[in-house]
């Protein structure tokens, strides 16, 4: 990381211009052939196009909506992922998205967490965390809420990865936060 993308590295996910700033800035490290190119291809990665969910996650997120756990997407990010959702036909297994950028508050800090339950209308203890980081995710650790990791791999590789998941979920009354990314 170049000293000068060090600190606005360090917040990134904290707002849209910090996010915009830290990753623009380090595509600038390398020449193109058009310096417009680095917000293009910046603005492509947000599109709905650029993101492939997991194979199993419609069907995992189907199977979870009709046992009536709620769901919601907690993800350290610097831009509305809910296009990307809607997009690919998730959205409607989502019951609140609480993303770092709109909270100013980035995963592992146990307040987002705590902004994800109070949405659910859960208790933490109540609440199941999935996400491939073990650091940022983590955190929901510290507010009580059950963690549940899985591997950090791209999309081709994880064919059945969210599916686990539906054996830790069988009360009626769990609820479960999704790492979106």
């Amino acid at each position: 990381m170049p000293e000068e993308l060090a600190e606005v590295w360090e917040v990134r996910d904290q707002s849209s211009a910090s996010h915009r700033a830290a990753y623009t800035g380090l595509s600038r490290q390398v020449p193109l052939p058009d310096p417009g190119l680095h917000d293009a291809l910046y603005d492509r990665h947000m599109t709905p196009g650029a993101w492939n969910p997991y194979p199993d996650a419609a069907e995992v997120l189907s199977t979870l909506r009709g046992h009536g756990v709620a769901v919601g997407v907690v993800g350290n990010i610097g831009w509305d992922l809910r296009p990307a959702f809607r997009a690919h036909g998730l959205d409607r297994y989502v019951d609140t998205y609480v993303l770092s950028y709109e909270h100013g508050i980035r995963k592992p800090d146990p307040r987002l967490f705590e902004i994800a339950c109070a949405a659910l209308d859960t208790e933490p203890g109540q609440t199941l965390m999935v996400g491939d980081d073990r650091r940022a995710d983590g955190g929901a650790a510290a507010l009580g809420c059950g963690v549940h990791f899985v591997d950090h791999l791209p999309v081709t590789e994880r064919p059945a990865g969210l599916r686990p998941v539906l054996d830790l979920v069988r009360r009626p009354e769990a609820h479960i936060a999704l790492n979106c990314h």
